[in-house]
């Protein structure tokens, strides 16, 4: 099993240093009302979170002309909560059992969340002439595990810990885990992200994949980890050519620094919620934004303003 608490925060905060350093120095800003620009800690090429990211930065640069809006590559769910804990960026997404795993994101902290946005969904991706049949298929065999502190290298590590799958780990993001799938220099890909994955999508318009069946490693996470995991199925609809296939799934919180002030976070809250049409038409994930759901952030605090909003715009 994975340790928790602070001595997985502190290893998180030390892995990330030179990235956050590299990446975002300079950018520390006074929490004062009237910041000018809002940082969005988005995720890597290939990844829904990238382009999500990408769509809710436009959707905030049209509501919000007060302010900058930019965003900023990262390795996905561990990274986006690093900058939040450290206030190099104001905005991220991160998937709720990569939360659970830190005490970053909990009451007291500097992180608080603006909502639940949608699930995303454990793929292992193979190609369809496999001999990959199982997870247990996987022991030995050459299988990325996404990007270092991404929400998939998290997750897939959690689960081959709980189900004692021991594979060779390798560690790609989504675009370049595809491109190694196809060329046969890995076996397996681990995703995590929401329907459809575009590196998966690109893939599988090029040539014939599978999904592996999950649901009995489903099963066993969702016993073992009830607030975090879900079974689910990623329908036959999503890629080119392959069948429905279950698997569980995992929510995704928008978060934010608790310093941010309170009005601006009730309108950031106002832009997503009133906006969800506007995303969906661009990324079919933000479809599942609501306002019912919104609310359900598990243990992560929401934001004042954020709570503001809500009370405001209570569904009838």
């Amino acid at each position: 099993m994975r340790s928790t608490g602070p001595s997985r925060r502190a290893a998180l905060l030390g892995a990330a240093g030179a990235f956050v350093v590299g990446s975002l120095s300079g950018c520390a800003r006074d929490p004062a009302p009237g910041i000018d620009r809002i940082v969005i800690a988005t995720g890597p090429p290939g990844a829904v979170y990238r382009e999500i990211g990408g769509v809710l930065a436009s959707l905030l640069d049209r509501r919000l002309p007060d302010q900058e809006v930019v965003t900023v590559e990262t390795g996905a769910s561990h990274d986006n909560l690093i900058l939040l804990d450290r206030g190099d960026a104001d905005l991220g997404l991160a998937n709720l059992d990569s939360i659970l795993d830190t005490d970053i994101a909990v009451e007291g902290s500097r992180v608080s969340a603006v909502g639940r946005l949608y699930d995303s969904f454990v793929h292992l991706v193979v190609t369809a002439d496999s001999p990959i049949r199982s997870l247990g298929d996987i022991e030995g065999a050459r299988v990325s595990m996404g990007t270092v502190n991404s929400g998939t290298e998290f997750t897939a590590g959690q689960i081959l810990d709980v189900l004692d799958v021991r594979p060779e780990e390798v560690r790609l993001d989504q675009a370049d885990s595809a491109a190694a799938l196809a060329s046969g220099e890995i076996d397996a890909m681990f995703s995590l992200t929401g329907l459809p994955t575009p590196a998966i999508a690109d893939l599988a318009e090029e040539r014939p994949l599978r999904l592996v069946d999950l649901a009995d490693a489903a099963h066993t996470m969702v016993s073992t980890f009830p607030e975090a995991y879900f079974p689910a199925t990623i329908p036959a609809t999503t890629y080119t050519g392959i069948p429905a296939c279950p698997t569980m799934s995992i929510p995704n919180l928008l978060l934010c620094r608790e310093e941010l002030p309170d009005e601006l976070v009730r309108r950031i809250t106002d832009a997503v919620y009133t906006g969800a049409g506007r995303l969906a038409e661009q990324r079919p994930e933000a479809a599942q934004i609501n306002v019912r759901t919104g609310i359900s952030t598990g243990i992560v605090p929401l934001h004042p303003g954020a709570e503001q909003w809500y009370r405001e715009n209570k569904p009838a």
